[in-house]
């Protein structure tokens, strides 16, 4: 039997690199291409429609948006807004569907779908078992400000990142910068030095706090342009006397049924490649003290990327080697590994939103996380929702257990009792 393979959702004409999920509209964003080298790969960000057929979670294009000689590399959302890094450069986006006004247009489908109703439905309709909706709307894609975000010797930006209340982003790169943004005019408010080297990842915290992991192995909390503490993630965790470790990439999450809860998630790898590679690991921290509260492997592929479940149930891993992971963040025990899913660098994952039509889509799964990767393909792997025992079955149950132990002590020994 071949190796088991996750669903593919989509394949792009070029590489994938960036992806996002909007709830509201049931949208799957994913980006990429081949830059502005002449190869004849094109760049752009397609808009893909999520959709259950038959069951199943399929997705079709929508919309394709033509970025020109600039391939994304990453992406944020914030409402009907993206963010999206090209180069050195932010650019922003706006999309918005329009509905169509068409009485003519409304009328024949209705007729149709009259007709339809009697005659009963195409042979291609029976094929696909799709439902009849009418779409009556078309996707537009609008230019909106656009930005250096870096100014190193081979300038990059590497991440983009809004705040709470999608009011400002902010941005990192080569040059170790970490610059913030007012959204939509892009006119910056802060730029501080951050790391040495570049910038991995970044993340925006509620309370206005920033985290920041670097290539010089550091992870700093910061208040505005104030350091305010280096993350030290091996003081609960193993020791290594040889073996240097850089963070890769954190994130913030909610603390399921606490409302006003946080942690923060962090990736450690092996700064150099090894011939025999050390694991990686993943650690969750308390999201106001910043104190490691529990650190774990995650395997010896080495990650590439981080995502969190919007409730903060789940953690998606993405790896170098192609490889898939979904654990569940209070543990940090995994849940589901996809070996090899691309068989290439997974450059992405983000889950399926718990809210807008995500339980719709998400049906009786537990979770959807997706993942992009250079292959072009966009893949989905689903999570089996766990079967639990309530706590009073468990209870008769050992209670049941003790009473037939009595019983058969009893049969066995008249004068036990």
């Amino acid at each position: 039997m071949g190796r088991r393979r996750a669903p593919e959702l989509y394949r792009a004409p070029f590489p994938l690199y960036a992806l996002q999920v909007d709830p509201s509209a049931g949208l799957l964003i994913a980006a990429g291409g081949g830059g502005a080298a002449k190869t004849g790969i094109k760049n752009g960000v397609h808009f893909l429609q999520l959709e259950k057929i038959n069951g199943r979670l399929s997705a079709s294009l929508l919309h394709s948006h033509d970025t020109e000689t600039r391939a994304t590399m990453n992406l944020a959302l914030a409402g009907d807004i993206l963010a999206a890094g090209q180069d050195a450069h932010c650019q922003l986006l706006r999309f918005r569907v329009h509905k169509q006004k068409d009485n003519k247009a409304e009328k024949a489908g209705s007729k149709e779908q009259g007709l339809r109703q009697r005659k009963g439905a195409t042979p291609a309709e029976k094929k696909s078992g799709a439902e009849t909706h009418p779409e009556g709307g078309e996707l537009k894609v609008e230019n909106l400000q656009a930005v250096q975000t870096d100014f190193g010797s081979d300038p990059l930006q590497k991440v983009v990142c809004f705040n709470h209340d999608n009011t400002l982003l902010a941005t990192g790169g080569t040059d170790g910068f970490v610059r913030v943004w007012k959204v939509p005019s892009l006119e910056k408010v802060l730029e501080f030095k951050a790391h040495e080297g570049d910038i991995e990842d970044l993340a925006l915290g509620p309370d206005g706090k920033l985290v920041t992991v670097g290539w010089d192995l550091k992870a700093s909390v910061w208040q505005k342009d104030q350091l305010l503490m280096q993350l030290h993630w091996q003081e609960n965790g193993p020791t290594f006397s040889n073996t240097p470790y850089r963070y890769q990439a954190c994130r913030f999450g909610q603390v399921p049924d606490q409302p006003s809860g946080l942690r923060l998630f962090t990736v450690q790898i092996p700064h150099k490649r090894l011939r025999q590679p050390p694991p990686c690991y993943l650690t969750a921290w308390d999201g106001s003290s910043f104190l490691p509260l529990r650190t774990k492997p995650c395997g010896n592929e080495v990650i590439s990327c981080l995502s969190v479940s919007e409730s903060g149930t789940f953690l998606g891993l993405g790896t170098v080697t192609g490889s898939v992971a979904i654990y569940i963040a209070f543990s940090l025990q995994r849940l589901y590994y996809m070996r090899e899913a691309h068989g290439i660098v997974v450059t992405d994952v983000a889950f399926l939103p718990e809210k807008g039509r995500g339980p719709e889509l998400l049906g009786s799964h537990e979770t959807a996380l997706f993942s992009v990767a250079v292959d072009s393909r966009c893949q989905l792997h689903l999570l089996p929702s766990r079967r639990s025992v309530p706590v009073w079955l468990l209870l008769l149950l050992c209670v049941g257990l003790i009473v037939v132990t009595i019983l058969l002590l009893q049969s066995a020994f008249p004068g036990f009792l």
